[in-house]
């Protein structure tokens, strides 16, 4: 029998994949820390250390079921910190005839191992990674000749394939979605639960990490790191997002609360990106507990959950699969702008960011309308360049690996590819902010003011957006509305001129 080398990658901690079925003493697993990962973008301290702790713990978990495991921790003497230069001196020391991997979720990372194997002189067999609900060509071929991708239509398809909500082909409750139940600010603080949460001390790694020069951003409480880091402590959060955050999750998923980074969402993310827990266990948990307990919780709560995992989730993969390479290039506006300083401190007097990026860089941490309507409606507003926003989202987030990453913030939230992922541009000026959140009350800034002494940057940059892109959006059928409003304003150019006076000095916003 061949001897075979397996690779692991650090985002591909999937205990149920074939693989692990069977034990044989000629494979050799093999998981590596190496700055090859932990440097092509400046990522958050939290990020790393999550993913080396969930590495070490399935790795562990692999010993503990018998197999053989060589894990290469990052200062290794061997570690030559880069995934090819590894894999040759490993193949080469262990004597392996057969290389196997599993397809990487990053396009980098395909076309690193595609290339490390065409020119390998060892048999190489490539893997699914047993994860996700479809190939990574099935949205492609789903809307094959379509200049735009409807996500409600391939989540109905998601929903019919997996009978999940489902009456035979119809949904149900007679209802494919329940968005518009899902817009609701948080008014009762008293309704909020903690955060399940775990304590571990880091303070090994993160000296590790200080000692091998590793640059991140952000910061860690070295004693007691909170996040879910193996498949155990996942469950418990799937358990508990079930019993204590499901019943109030989609009425205030929208809101946002200074009070509360979490609220009611499941901070599930990290364990399904690194793949702890696979997005149909997940669903079907939550579908299960819903109709066990429908005197609890409404349905509009449970489908807006599901549509995040299999609607946005796989959606969002399928678009990165579809448009990759090219995609990363995309930049519809044409924005050049660098990203102001406060984004990597968090010290701006607009209070809607100051908490929003505070939040990011101390828990390495923000729901969807944060991302979206926070930092990236002023990201898109002020013109800056979707390189910029990408290594920002890519770095600071735990949950952020490349393919999900990118087409929610170059696509949904940019509009840098022009249409294919939303239908529009996300923007908004203070009055959304004010709706959804509490972070207007306080602000050094006035929510109501457009020009003038402390006018609230959003709402001048806001009418600034739509009339220099007007010959890019002007046709757009969702938008028409705006460009209405705006011919009729009479203060037209005191408001162009607030916004030019901001976008000269945005670094002291």
């Amino acid at each position: 029998m061949p001897k075979i080398l397996r690779l692991i990658l650090g985002d591909q901690l999937n205990r149920q994949h074939s693989w692990f079925r069977q034990k044989n003493d000629k494979v050799l697993y093999v998981l590596m820390e190496v700055r090859q990962e932990t440097d092509y973008v400046n990522h958050h301290i939290q990020k790393v250390i999550g993913f080396f702790l969930a590495m070490r713990n399935f790795a562990q978990w692999l010993e503990s079921q018998g197999h053989h495991v060589l894990y290469l921790t990052l200062d290794h003497p061997d570690n030559q910190q880069c995934l090819d230069k590894n894999l040759s001196r490993i193949i080469k020391e262990n004597h392996i005839d057969l290389f196997e991997y599993q397809l990487p979720d990053e396009y980098r990372l395909d076309e690193q191992l595609s290339i490390f194997s065409a020119h390998s002189s060892t048999q190489v067999r490539v893997y699914d990674t047993e994860h996700f609900l479809c190939s990574r060509e099935f949205l492609g071929e789903f809307f094959k000749g379509k200049k735009t991708y409807l996500m409600e239509s391939f989540y109905r398809e998601m929903r019919k394939k997996y009978d999940i909500l489902m009456d035979g082909r119809e949904p149900l409750t007679g209802k494919w979605n329940y968005d518009h139940d899902n817009r609701n600010k948080l008014k009762d603080p008293l309704l909020l639960k903690p955060a399940k949460t775990f304590r571990r001390d880091v303070t090994d790694l993160v000296e590790l990490l200080r000692a091998q020069g590793v640059a991140t951003i952000g910061d860690i409480q070295e004693e007691n790191f909170e996040w879910p880091v193996t498949r155990e402590e996942g469950l418990q959060v799937l358990d508990y997002f079930c019993s204590k955050l499901l019943p109030y999750f989609g009425m205030y998923q929208d809101a946002m609360f200074t009070g509360d980074a979490f609220l009611f969402h499941s901070r599930l993310s990290f364990l399904l990106n690194s793949k702890l827990l696979a997005p149909l266990e997940v669903v079907e948990k939550v579908e299960k507990y819903w109709l066990e307990n429908q005197d609890a919780v409404d349905i509009a709560q449970v489908e807006g959950f599901i549509r995040q995992i299999i609607g946005w989730r796989e959606y969002m993969r399928g678009v990165y699969w579809a448009k990759m390479p090219a995609y990363a290039e995309m930049n519809f506006f044409g924005h050049k702008r660098k990203l102001p300083q406060y984004f990597w401190t968090g010290d701006t007097k607009m209070n809607c960011l100051q908490h929003a990026i505070g939040q990011s860089l101390g828990k390495s941490y923000a729901h969807h309308i944060q991302r979206l309507m926070v930092t990236g409606n002023f990201m898109l507003l002020a013109g800056i360049h979707p390189d910029e926003v990408d290594a920002w989202y890519l770095g600071i987030y735990i949950d952020a690996i490349e393919w999900v990453e990118i087409t929610n913030t170059r696509g949904m939230s940019q509009f840098a590819d022009g249409g294919i992922v939303g239908t529009k541009p996300y923007v908004s000026s203070a009055n959304y902010i004010d709706k959804m959140s509490d972070y207007c009350s306080g602000c050094f800034y006035n929510k109501q003011k457009k020009t003038g002494e402390k006018a609230c940057p959003f709402n001048s940059l806001y009418w600034h957006f739509y009339h220099r892109h007007e010959d890019k959006l002007t046709k757009n059928p969702r938008i028409g509305m705006m460009y209405r409003t705006w011919a009729k304003m009479k203060d037209k150019e005191e408001i162009l001129k607030q916004a030019d006076y901001y976008l000269e000095n945005i670094e002291s916003l």
